[in-house]
């Protein structure tokens, strides 16, 4: 099939995620072909290097045999196995119980999901019953972080704090509260870590407070907020939250949907500070996206205490596809991969990375630049001393995304003017730097743009 039939074919009929529509149907489709390594090929023969990694998922990079493999023997000897009915196969339960060996602490009970969304939705759901087995059906509100990304399913998105997901969509719902991001780049407080750390404990406290300490049943935290902007705390800030929610039996939740499995150097960086959660998400990394699997974690006293409220009375959650025998062997495959090479080269890969785009700092148009291993960003401004990001006008999602894809990178390319960064960490050397040289000559062609040369001089 020629790549206009497809192209056609695509504004006839498939909807795509958080995207206009009529822009969509406007510009059209660009068509992926192949891949391997850190390396995509369009249909039109263009390579590009996947500054992105898919959607800060393809950790371990493309085209791994024997990832493939893993799939292939697995769909020929059993193809699907339930979990429900006390039914299991070995992939599924073997790779519970190497993600509960490496977790941090307590979290020695996975439930597999299809995402990081419905990981999300199946935290909320567990909670409530939780809650309602301590005999503590009032803890039924909860908190998150501005600029946040929890997922989109429908109560998900409501913990999600970015316009766009409750825009038209009646969210989020009046159980679900906010506090101002640690953002340090435009932190009201300033960028002194222990400021912004002080910061964030009186919001917490303050929201408790309003809301009503015997009300709040959890509070959800990223290591890193990725879809807000890659937008990292203080080191000692995940801490410090951690610590109020024990004090305040508060549920803690860590998302690692983004930040697990190498993003940041370790397998979950919220063991980068000691932390141990109530529960985990997980997703993306866990299976490098090849094929769709998430998983939470669920710490002993959590577990316990659902199991002894519920008794011999089935606990009514679950999902046709959780604990699916291919995307289970493709997570214990993945898992191999990563311990054999891949979180070490990511590591070092990382480091490369982020000096690399330091060196940015001295293009007009850089306002910071920020990041942690295989996730950065740098975010653009015209006007560096009082950090007014790019005008609107500049379209900046759609343009810089272009520019990059013509000067062969894939990255992301926020509306707010911050592009962000997450290549696979088989990236080599070269490809770093590669990466580094793309970006900077799309900052160059960006600076040339006449709605961005008339901010400037303003």
């Amino acid at each position: 099939m020629y790549p206009n039939s497809l192209i056609e074919l695509d504004r006839a009929h498939l909807i795509h995620p958080v995207a206009s529509y009529r822009s969509h149907e406007k510009h059209g489709v660009r068509v992926l072909a192949s891949a391997k390594g850190a390396t995509v090929t369009d249909a039109s023969g263009k390579q590009l290097i996947d500054g992105f990694a898919g959607l800060w998922c393809v950790n371990a990079g493309y085209g791994h045999e024997s990832i493939v493999e893993a799939a292939a023997r697995q769909m020929r000897e059993l193809p699907y196995a339930t979990a429900y009915f006390g039914l299991g196969s070995e992939p599924a339960i073997r790779l519970a119980a190497e993600l509960a060996d490496r977790a941090p602490g307590d979290l020695n009970h996975v439930y597999f999901t299809l995402g990081g969304s419905d990981a999300v939705d199946s935290t909320i759901r567990f909670i409530r019953y939780y809650w309602n087995a301590r005999g503590r059906p009032e803890r039924d509100q909860f908190i998150s972080v501005e600029q946040g990304y929890h997922g989109s399913s429908t109560v998900g998105a409501g913990l999600t704090a970015l316009p766009a997901f409750h825009a038209g969509f009646g969210i989020p719902f009046d159980w679900q509260h906010k506090i101002p991001s640690h953002y340090a780049y435009r932190n009201p407080v300033g960028d002194d870590p222990q400021a912004i750390i002080e910061a964030s404990l009186a919001a917490l406290k303050s929201k408790v407070e309003a809301i009503g300490p015997e009300r709040v049943a959890a509070f959800y935290v990223e290591p890193i907020q990725g879809s807000g902007g890659v937008l990292v705390p203080p080191k000692g800030w995940v801490k410090a939250m951690r610590q109020f929610c024990r004090e305040h039996d508060i549920l803690f939740v860590v998302d690692e949907v983004i930040t697990g499995f190498g993003r940041t150097g370790p397998l979950f960086a919220c063991s980068e500070e000691g932390v141990v959660p109530d529960f985990m998400t997980t997703a993306k990394g866990l299976t490098s996206g090849y094929v769709p699997m998430g998983a939470v974690f669920m710490s002993d006293h959590v577990y316990e205490t659902i199991a002894e409220g519920a008794g011999a009375t089935a606990i009514g959650h679950g999902y046709t596809y959780s604990a699916h025998p291919v995307s289970a062997a493709v997570g214990l495959e993945v898992l191999k991969l990563y311990e054999n090479g891949l979180l070490e080269n990511g590591v070092k890969a990382g480091a490369r990375l982020m000096r690399g785009l330091q060196s940015l700092r001295d293009h007009p148009l850089v306002g910071d630049v920020r990041g942690r291993g295989m996730l950065a960003a740098v975010e653009l401004v015209v006007d560096k001393s009082n950090k007014t990001p790019l005008p609107a006008s500049a379209e900046p999602a759609r343009r810089i995304f272009d520019r990059a894809w013509e000067n062969g990178l894939v990255i992301r390319a926020f509306g707010n003017g911050v592009l962000g960064h997450a290549p696979p960490l088989c990236c080599t050397e070269a490809e770093i730097d590669a990466i580094v040289e793309r970006t900077r000559i799309t900052l160059d062609e960006t600076l040339e743009d006449p709605d961005v040369r008339r901010a400037l001089q303003a």
